[in-house]
């Protein structure tokens, strides 16, 4: 089952020439202020293929993540550990190591995603797509140990 990415207002892009992962981390910290689904994280490839999507769905309380390759999605995977409370603020933060995108919300880890996308230095391009009022987005280089500590 595919799907097609809704229109949205892009509020953060980041260009990285040297690759976006293994080792950066993106934090967004905002307010979900709407009803709606509109809030998504992507993690883009210089061939312009989506490496990782990241999609909290308020509605059904899940987080999606997926890839988008080649012209299709591959099959999504959904975590029931939802943190986020539609109309509270939230923070997301999404960091990569060697083998996975790791995705904490509220500070819990709430999804671990394999990477299927290779070589990881072509994920060069970060986007956050969001009607939700955004109040900071963040991202930074971090030692790969930096999620030794039990995360």
């Amino acid at each position: 089952m595919g799907y097609t990415l809704p229109l949205f207002c892009m509020q953060f892009e980041a260009f990285c020439a040297g690759g976006l992962a293994p080792g950066w981390s993106l934090l967004v910290q905002g307010h979900s202020d709407s009803g709606e689904d509109k809030f998504e994280i992507n993690f883009l490839s210089e061939a312009g293929d989506i490496a990782f999507h990241v999609k909290p769905r308020f509605s059904s309380a899940t987080l999606v993540g997926n890839t988008f390759q080649g012209g299709r999605w591959g099959q999504e995977e959904v975590s029931s550990v939802f943190r986020l409370v539609l109309g509270e603020p939230f923070e997301m933060e999404v960091s990569s190591d060697e083998e996975h995108f790791h995705v904490h919300a509220q500070e819990h880890k709430v999804l671990q995603y394999a990477h299927r996308h290779r070589p990881l230095a072509a994920i060069t391009r970060v986007q956050v797509l969001s009607d939700h009022r955004l109040a900071q987005v963040e991202l930074a280089r971090r030692d790969l140990s930096w999620w030794d500590g039990g995360h």
